[in-house]
């Protein structure tokens, strides 16, 4: 009887190496994210008259630092986002009903994601070296948006975020949008 023989192809080192390289950036960008602490106290206003009710999103006028929550829920969303975006590509590169060459490319999908993943964190600890309090950057390779807690965002501020986004990323600069939040 003849020994069933195990032959790896180019396709199936293609494979792992991307495979590897994904898990790799996963755990780069897990390992440098800023950790997220809980707040102190939890600040509550009972005073009917300082809210105001549109359909179910309701506005409160609060003494709580709002734009420091924001960042916080910002980065809680993107990472949760990128997680099930990473599963989904992890469970259609490991089912056994596509193609190799669909495998192929989509470990080049899960590539270009950790490359995204990658140059978002960049870009938002390069926005906080240039003196920004907090940043937060949204790639999808096409587009980029910026969110940078600032007091007053001048032209020059804008121009050398945008310019930070040019050097890290291949998106033109008229699918660069820079948003303040004060």
């Amino acid at each position: 009887m003849k020994k069933p023989s195990i032959i790896i192809g180019k396709k199936q080192i293609i494979m792992s190496c991307l495979t590897l390289m994904l898990a790799v950036a996963v755990y780069i960008n897990y390992t440098t994210a800023p950790e997220i602490k809980e707040p102190d106290s939890i600040v509550s206003v009972s005073d009917e008259a300082d809210t105001v009710s549109y359909g179910e999103t309701e506005f409160v006028n609060a003494e709580a630092d709002t734009s420091a929550d924001y960042f916080a829920q910002a980065r809680i969303d993107k990472m949760n986002n990128r997680d099930e975006a990473i599963q989904t590509l992890q469970s259609m590169i490991g089912g056994g009903d596509i193609t190799e060459d669909e495998q192929v490319v989509k470990a080049l999908d899960a590539v270009e994601v950790s490359k995204l993943i990658e140059s978002e964190g960049t870009i938002e600890s390069l926005v906080k070296a240039q003196g920004f309090k907090d940043c937060v950057a949204y790639l999808d390779g096409e587009s980029a948006k910026v969110v940078v807690k600032t007091e007053g965002l001048d032209k020059a501020q804008a121009a050398s975020i945008k310019e930070i986004i040019l050097d890290q990323s291949d998106i033109s600069a008229e699918n660069i949008r820079i948003f303040e939040v004060k």
